[in-house]
């Protein structure tokens, strides 16, 4: 679970969230990958010699100068609106690289360009007119690669400049600019399932025949310990490390209750500063299963029969939410919510109906309802803002592949705007 918006958060502004403190400028001498800061065994790519080709220049540039003489790599990252509709194979992100000349500190925009790419590759174009236009709208140090590069979140954009059909970032930016004054937060808790080659999730029998025991039902494996109830910690734990040092406001990991699946959240944060970071961890997270020989996947129901399925459970609050008698404004969130059903299961994942069962920790596709500490419910009121009188409330309906900007975008038309 993610707290957004405790008490001591409303009363106390160093509680509030921060912009990711700027990172320092580069050192003289050779630019140190941010993955020397954690120890040796929790290296992040480091048997990856093609990512860290970079440190092994040193001696070769003369005068021992290769952070002022090293150009920079700027993965540019965007959406192909296609997430959930690839089984558990493909995800629904791209990337490719453009190498700079002239440093852009992460945490800035200027100095990068627009970029564009074949939008008839991702099918976002027709072939006859394939361009699509990259817009850079955040930046945060590249954890993998190591300063002085960066990751650069971008927006789709048409060749006029408007939004592409797939961009749900710009409408996200439209409803964060409206309700300044309310300060909408989020934390969002994005669930996983890690695979091997032949798809199967880590911890059930090797298909095709393939050796490995029968797997044990759920039960001992969410926070578990232990080499039987644990698969792939290695990973889970690089990515957060990974996080961390890019500056995300992730806030904490765990495992999940089915074998191999996990959980990691990022918040508190804005409307679209929620889904900029959320999309950036899930981007690393597939980027360092490329590493393990592990795709990582947020289909709803990974596994059919008893077993948990995968949500991006969503966690709201305004600043009248987090004051004192918050709970009546929580209140009526939830009665606005219960107007919009239709509304927001058409932007909360593909597949959710297999998820939203009414078993398993969810309310069924075809009910609404609300309560205290009911993870049975379309909305849970958490038991200590119920106790408090003030907090947040957490909508567990989201599937794990919902695009995060078009699930806050919707939380804030309903509850905000009235729309």
């Amino acid at each position: 679970m993610l707290c957004c918006g405790s008490p001591d958060d409303a009363q106390n502004p160093a509680r509030k969230p921060q912009p990711a403190p700027a990172p320092a400028a580069p050192s003289q001498g050779a630019p140190a990958p941010l993955i020397g800061r954690v120890p040796a065994h929790r290296r992040i790519y480091s048997n990856l010699g093609g990512r860290n080709r970079l440190r092994n220049l040193k001696g070769v540039v003369p005068g021992d100068s290769l952070a002022a003489m090293t150009a920079q790599c700027a993965e540019y990252i965007w959406l192909d609106g296609k997430e959930g509709g690839k089984g558990w194979k493909f995800n629904g992100l791209r990337s490719k690289t453009k190498v700079l000349q002239t440093h852009v500190p992460a945490g800035t925009l200027d100095g990068l360009p627009i970029w564009n790419f074949d939008g008839s590759s991702t099918e976002q174009s027709e072939g006859h007119f394939s361009d699509c236009l990259l817009k850079p709208v955040f930046t945060c140090p590249d954890p993998v690669r190591g300063a002085p590069h960066i990751l650069v979140m971008c927006e789709v954009m048409d060749k006029d400049m408007t939004p592409h059909p797939t961009n749900m970032r710009a409408e996200a930016a439209r409803c964060r600019d409206v309700t300044v004054d309310l300060e909408p937060w989020f934390g969002m808790e994005q669930e996983y399932t890690m695979y091997r080659p032949d798809g199967t999730p880590l911890g059930f029998a090797l298909a095709n025949g393939g050796t490995g025991g029968e797997v044990d039902a759920q039960g001992p494996y969410y926070c578990g310990v232990g080499a039987n109830a644990m698969f792939g910690r290695d990973l889970a734990e690089e990515h957060m490390m990974a996080c961390v040092m890019a500056g995300l406001k992730i806030s904490g990991i765990n495992a999940e209750v089915m074998p191999g699946q996990w959980e990691f959240q990022i918040g508190p944060a804005g409307v679209t500063e929620v889904g900029d970071h959320l999309t950036i961890a899930r981007y690393l997270l597939y980027l360092l299963g490329e590493k393990h020989g592990i795709t990582c996947a947020i289909t709803p129901k990974p596994v059919k029969g008893d077993w948990n399925g995968a949500g991006l459970h969503t966690n709201f609050s305004t600043k009248p939410m987090r004051l004192p008698g918050g709970i009546d404004h929580i209140n009526a969130a939830c009665e606005k919510l219960g107007t919009k059903v239709a509304e927001h299961i058409a932007v909360y994942g593909d597949g959710n109906a297999d998820r939203l069962t009414g078993q398993h920790e969810t309310c069924s596709i075809e009910e609404f309802k609300y309560g205290v500490a009911d993870r049975g419910s379309s909305i849970r009121i958490p038991l200590q803002t119920s106790i408090d009188g003030y907090g947040y409330l957490e909508d567990r309906r989201p599937a794990a592949n919902a695009d995060p900007y078009a699930v806050a975008a919707r939380m804030v038309k309903t509850v905000c705007l009235n729309e």
